[in-house]
């Protein structure tokens, strides 16, 4: 592994909201050989003024952020004029949510988990131009592909669905006939390759298409 490249590091910026963790990843980083955090901020507006006064290769950006979420503002760093390779760190591996990172152009993938030297790894691969995706992740992503996605009026009808809406109510608010919610759930079902609403909604959390909060 190219842990230093004629003599420089790696230069890496942190994007999360929790201070713990930023302080913790500076930590962890600065201690593995070839690397150099240039630093740590709380969110996505603040990444992108940071990425607009210097040169960083590497951002490591947290998915769940209030204000503009990480796939909400992974395409704006992917626009900056030197856009840096952008790898995912994140507390949870959500099929679904991983899907959706890697269509939006990440180059790599880990969970908090990770232990410092996999991190490590994750960084010089993805700053030399690899994409770094663990294997269990490469094998649910290949699945996901084979899959129909929901389409976005499917998932409004199973965020409402997943509340405990009844169709009646569903068709309320999204102003749509109950034949044609009907329709929605028989559709969500079939894709999700279910037999029941409780069962699509079971299927749909495990998979990141809604969460308990949304």
């Amino acid at each position: 592994m190219d842990r230093e490249r004629n003599g420089r590091n790696v230069s890496i910026l942190i994007v999360d909201d929790h201070p713990v963790v930023r302080t913790g990843l500076t930590t962890l980083l600065e201690k593995q050989p070839g690397l150099q955090v240039g630093g740590a901020v709380e969110s996505g507006e603040e990444a992108l003024a940071f990425l607009d006064g210097g040169r960083i290769e590497v951002v490591l950006l947290d998915l769940r952020m209030p204000k503009k979420s990480g796939l909400e503002i992974l395409p704006e760093i992917l626009r900056c004029k030197n856009p840096p390779k952008v790898l995912i760190l994140s507390s949870y591996d959500l099929e679904e949510e991983v899907y959706r990172v890697a269509q939006s152009g990440a180059a790599g993938y880990l969970t908090k988990n990770s232990s410092g030297q996999q991190i490590a790894e994750a960084i010089f691969a993805v700053a030399s131009g690899k994409t770094y995706f663990p294997e269990n992740i490469v094998e649910r992503l290949a699945e996901r592909e084979g899959r129909p996605a929901l389409s976005p009026r499917e998932q409004d009808v199973l965020l409402m669905v997943s509340k405990g809406l009844t169709n009646k109510e569903i068709a309320h608010t999204l102003q749509l006939s109950q034949f044609t919610v009907r329709n929605h759930i028989i559709h969500i079902m079939e894709k999700l390759e279910v037999g029941s609403r409780t069962e699509a909604v079971a299927i749909a959390i495990q998979l990141g298409l809604v969460t308990m909060h949304s």
